[in-house]
């Protein structure tokens, strides 16, 4: 464990994580930009962990490497989308269709 800034450290692979906590900052980052969250939302959705100075320092270390993020973020969501789209036509998804059940 390395911490690179307080309230932050990274993993053998380079990860951003929050201090004692299961939350890496991407997860933060995330919440931030999709859902235009504010830190004392996320404190809330995440029961109370991270704390408000935790968010606020992943918040900072997202924005000191924005770019960085943000293209994990758009090579994440754009394999989501190609997984869905692969998963569109499934076996279960026709057998579902041909019993009426979806569209």
């Amino acid at each position: 464990m390395t911490h690179v800034v307080p309230h932050i450290w990274l993993d053998d692979r380079g990860r951003a994580w929050i201090d004692d906590t299961n939350i890496k900052v991407i997860e933060v980052a995330a919440e931030w930009r999709y859902q235009r969250m504010h830190p004392e939302e996320m404190v809330y959705q995440h029961y109370g962990k991270p704390n408000l100075t935790q968010v606020f320092a992943a918040l900072a270390y997202y924005h000191d490497h924005r770019d960085e993020f943000d293209a994990e973020l758009d090579r994440q969501e754009a394999e989501h989308e190609r997984l869905r789209a692969e998963n569109l036509d499934s076996p279960g998804r026709r057998k579902l269709r041909a019993m009426g059940k979806i569209p």
